[in-house]
């Protein structure tokens, strides 16, 4: 056995990051209120995110890198068969994965442009107008389940691992790390500072443009009309 660097630091802050970040999401959308306020900054947050590990997935290290790990019907098939032996993400739940990052990003996407009926209107509210927006917030609410579901798959899955196939996936998305079999895989390469200045900078012009920086002011509201005299 030998131990390789598997998981890079920012692929790690990433995962625990989004981790907290869609709880955090889910509970304050579930309570409502002015909590919304904080739901709606989460929801820029998770953009960020999932940006920047877009953006990492084609510059970060090897096995952070989606090429690494895209599934494919005959990766795919064998791993069914038991005839998968890479590192990093299996197709299975590369799948998963991919799946759960599509499934948060449109949830995140999709509340720029909801409201509440109340006082809450998403950053992006103005470009689409108060019909499209309901049609967007039913999808939102709707969508939130299916995301409450994917979770809990998938923390089934990482328990699945640990305690049936006696695989921890836990540990090394902790500790970078991971002991395998002599002349099974090399320590993860590139990923360096340059890369992470790169999808960084990305990650908070995403931020920056889907906070509605970008959009043009409101229009200043028309005076008030001068009262009548009463004679």
């Amino acid at each position: 056995m030998k131990r390789i660097k598997l998981w890079d630091l920012p692929t790690r802050i990433f995962h625990w990051a989004l981790f907290a970040l869609v709880a955090a999401a889910i509970i304050s959308g579930q309570v409502g209120g002015n909590a919304i306020e904080l739901h709606g900054k989460l929801g820029l947050a998770i953009i960020g995110l999932i940006v920047f590990r877009i953006v990492w997935g084609f510059v970060g290290s090897t096995y952070a890198r989606f090429a690494q790990f895209f599934p494919t019907p005959s990766t795919i098939a064998a791993y069914l068969r038991g005839e998968w032996h890479g590192l990093g993400h299996n197709p299975v739940g590369a799948l998963s994965a991919f799946a759960l990052l599509a499934l948060v990003l449109a949830q995140a996407l999709g509340g720029l442009f909801a409201n509440d009926d109340i006082a809450f209107r998403g950053p992006l509210f103005s470009l689409v107008g108060k019909e499209l927006s309901d049609q967007i917030t039913g999808l939102h609410h709707l969508a939130s389940n299916l995301l409450i579901a994917f979770v809990v798959l998938h923390v089934a899955a990482i328990l699945f691992y640990r305690h049936v196939k006696k695989n921890n996936l836990i540990l090394p998305m902790i500790t970078g790390w991971k002991d395998v079999a002599e002349g099974q895989g090399e320590s993860a390469r590139g990923g360096g500072v340059l890369a992470f200045v790169v999808a960084l900078v990305i990650a908070l012009a995403a931020v920056y443009a889907a906070s509605g920086a970008l959009l043009p002011p409101a229009p200043p509201a028309p005076p008030a009309s001068a009262p009548s005299p009463a004679w």
